[in-house]
């Protein structure tokens, strides 16, 4: 199989088990993992898929783009667990983790209330790995419009690793990332924090407020504030 060896080690731990219960003999083959370290894309690449997918797939992304959320997570939302009127997001942990609560962005917020209501659940009952196959399929045509091969190696979980990697840089508090995460153990943090290179002041963003609604904009948007000169406001964020 075209496996990495990490799955292939994880598909006989499996097997051993089925073989042990139907007295097969089997003789497990060794599998030596090979850390690798994760992509961790642009934002400007996580926005370009936000904006050329449809509706749903967008809104997706986003949650995971401001949450860093796992897919399952976000999957199995329910309308009551949103509180759309104070943009709190309540998600429901998988693999162990601990339960979390995020304050979205307003975006966000309008993008989930335009999501149908057709169930419980706020992205309804369909199967997800025919979202993931959905989402590959939008996504190959974003990269393809766009020409931008790096696309096509964004995965749901490079979001996850995206927010890690930038909220550490913002913060230098691993505990931070860790409550962020939801992991009970910083060594699971350790794995998905990776000490990239986000470049220099050249690599920002930087935009103008004159007015109070346009600085609460540009926090919407990510923009931090910096300083104030000739009576306006500057904010930056990395491209």
């Amino acid at each position: 199989m075209e496996w990495s060896d990490g799955t292939k080690e994880l598909a006989c731990d499996e097997y051993s088990l089925l073989a042990k219960s139907k007295g097969i003999e089997f003789s497990r083959p060794r599998y030596e993992r090979i850390e690798k370290i994760p992509f961790i894309p642009l934002e400007a690449e996580l926005d370009s898929l936000i904006s050329g997918t449809g509706p749903k797939t967008a809104t997706v992304l986003q949650l995971l783009k401001e949450t860093g959320a796992r897919i399952g997570e976000v999957w199995i939302l329910r309308w009551t667990d949103i509180d759309l009127e104070n943009r709190i997001v309540t998600f429901t942990p998988e693999k162990g983790s601990r339960p979390r609560q995020f304050k979205v962005s307003a975006k966000l917020a309008s993008m989930i209330t335009a999501t149908a209501k057709k169930g419980l659940k706020v992205f309804g009952n369909g199967n997800i790995e025919k979202f993931r196959r959905n989402y590959e399929k939008q996504r190959r045509h974003v990269a393809e419009k766009l020409g931008n091969p790096r696309l096509h190696q964004i995965k749901m979980h490079s979001f996850r690793h995206w927010k890690a990697t930038y909220e550490y840089h913002k913060t230098k508090d691993i505990l931070h990332v860790m409550r962020l995460l939801g992991h009970k153990s910083i060594q699971n943090t350790l794995r998905y924090t990776q000490l990239v290179d986000w470049g220099t002041e050249s690599d920002y963003t930087c935009k103008v407020a004159q007015t109070l609604a346009e600085a609460s904009q540009l926090i919407e948007t990510g923009f931090e504030y910096v300083t104030e000169m000739n009576g306006v406001k500057l904010f930056r964020k990395r491209k």
